[in-house]
């Protein structure tokens, strides 16, 4: 499927042009880059599996004041990634001022003490390197890839970007102005935009998931400049990120340039606000419909699934693909192209820190009535309730899937980042080599009892999108 809905929804931000790779919401799961990956990956998948690779290699260690700094040497090419992750992201916001997170992914490239305003991006490109940032549910992610023999540079901003990023009225103003337009363009006035917002909004209750990223403008508008301060003073401490740093470096001078800009930056000194609130298991469908600026119908299905890390999340993950992971899989062979009842049918694995979402949406073909766009998803769904997957679709699938998991780290900046939230979210870094066993460990047998156990209809949302030109007509709402 097309991933730019979805993460246009979450609030990534482009900087420059940058690896595919950074434009994740999410821990990068290789279930998702198969569903991304369509079916060009899935046909090679299935004639051969990929070639084993070399073992990624990396050191880690932390500083006095709590930063923890991963170090990967790839000496093939004169490039270094450095790059910051800091475990923030909306949910670690509070209800009355959503937004904060991608917020500050807009405002700490304002500059710093001893950085101008607007200078931070000139230094990178005027140094032959690219910059990005991203915002999820759950962490917010910057990087700078560069020459190698730029390292220190890519230190230092990011230093000064912990150390004393610059937090004033002018910046703020700027930035909402930024935050406005790109809501507009990203959201308000992109077809089915919302889905995303709409999903959690429905699907979530007490959760801090229960909102996007791009979080409330009014939210952000009536925010102070000392609540903005604070915000930085409580999560962007070294105690909260991990500095991951990947390509041509020598292991001690970095060590030794790393403890040079980061090993005075005192430590946090308060604990870091982690909500503990849990979602309750849904017990009833949620029904909604949504009139959009849309000329095609949708249907949209998100079921509640356990969380990312988990045995039965890669159970989950895998069967998303099956009926819906690219031009291959069930939902689009079936409804898109025999049935002709749907444009485009596909999924987006919402993948969290604490239980996600099992998201699918199909855009109906001119003149099909939501309500049998629906009975087909349904059919697809029910089929996997039932009978087992034939052994050639999961092996198609886990040859993509692992296709997709080299693919993530054969460069530099997404094996900095693979690193980085593999110890953030599992505590461990070298699940990068390993991961992909979890994968491999589903059964068919597994496939057929996570459909039973998730796939139920009181545990999803259901919204149909509809043109508002429809709205208060009978357009088939469905039960």
């Amino acid at each position: 499927m097309k991933r730019t809905l979805w993460l246009l929804a979450v609030g990534a931000c482009l900087y420059n042009q940058a690896p595919a790779q950074s434009k994740k919401a999410a821990k990068p799961s290789p279930a998702q880059a198969a569903v991304a990956a369509g079916a060009t990956n899935a046909a090679k998948a299935a004639v051969a599996p990929p070639a084993a690779t070399a073992r990624i290699k990396f050191t880690e260690f932390d500083l006095p004041n709590g930063l923890h700094v991963i170090l990967h040497q790839d000496n093939s090419t004169p490039l270094v990634a450095v790059t910051m992750m800091y475990h923030v992201g909306s949910k670690n916001e509070q209800t009355t001022r959503t937004g904060f997170a991608h917020f500050f992914e807009h405002l700490l490239f304002e500059g710093s003490d001893n950085i101008a305003r607007g200078d931070y991006m000139k230094i990178v490109k005027g140094n032959g390197g690219q910059l990005n940032a991203n915002t999820s549910q759950d962490r917010t992610f910057y990087y700078e890839v560069m020459p190698s023999n730029k390292l220190e540079l890519g230190l230092y901003l990011e230093s000064e970007r912990l150390l004393h990023a610059k937090i004033d009225q002018k910046g703020v103003e700027t930035q909402r102005e930024v935050v406005k337009e790109e809501k507009r363009q990203r959201i308000d006035n992109q077809p089915y935009g919302s889905i995303f917002t709409e999903v959690l909004k429905h699907a979530y209750t007490v959760s801090p998931y229960q909102w996007a990223p791009i979080g409330s403008l009014e939210h952000l508008n009536a925010a102070t400049i000392d609540e903005f301060r604070q915000f930085y003073k409580d999560f962007y401490v070294p105690n909260n990120a991990i500095l991951s740093i990947a390509g041509d470096i020598e292991p001690t001078q970095a060590k030794a340039l790393v403890s040079k800009y980061f090993a005075e930056i005192p430590k946090g000194t308060k604990a870091i606000y982690r909500p503990t609130v849990k979602e309750p298991a849904q017990t009833k469908e949620v029904r909604d419909t949504i009139y959009d600026n849309i000329t095609l119908p949708a249907v949209v299905q998100a079921y509640h699934i356990p969380a990312q890390g988990t045995p039965d999340s890669y159970a989950v993950e895998v069967l998303q693909t099956i009926l819906a992971g690219g031009e291959s899989s069930r939902m689009n062979k079936e409804i898109v192209d025999k049935q002709q009842k749907a444009v485009q049918s596909a999924a987006f694995p919402v993948a969290n820190e604490d239980a996600g979402l099992f998201l699918t949406y199909s855009i109906a073909n001119q003149g099909v009535n939501p309500a049998d766009l629906e009975a087909s998803v349904n059919t697809e769904i029910d089929r996997v309730k039932k009978e087992l997957v034939t052994d050639a679709e999961l092996t198609k699938v886990k040859n993509q899937i692992e296709t997709n998991f080299v693919s993530q780290n054969a460069r530099i900046f997404g094996i900095a980042e693979n690193l980085a939230n593999y110890k953030m979210y599992y505590g461990d870094a070298n699940l990068i080599n390993t991961e992909i066993d979890r994968y491999n460990k589903v059964t068919k047998e597994d496939l057929r009892r996570v459909a039973n156990q998730y796939l139920r209809p009181e545990n999803r949302v259901v919204l149909y999108y509809l043109p508002k030109a429809a709205e208060g007509k009978d357009t088939g709402k469905g039960k």
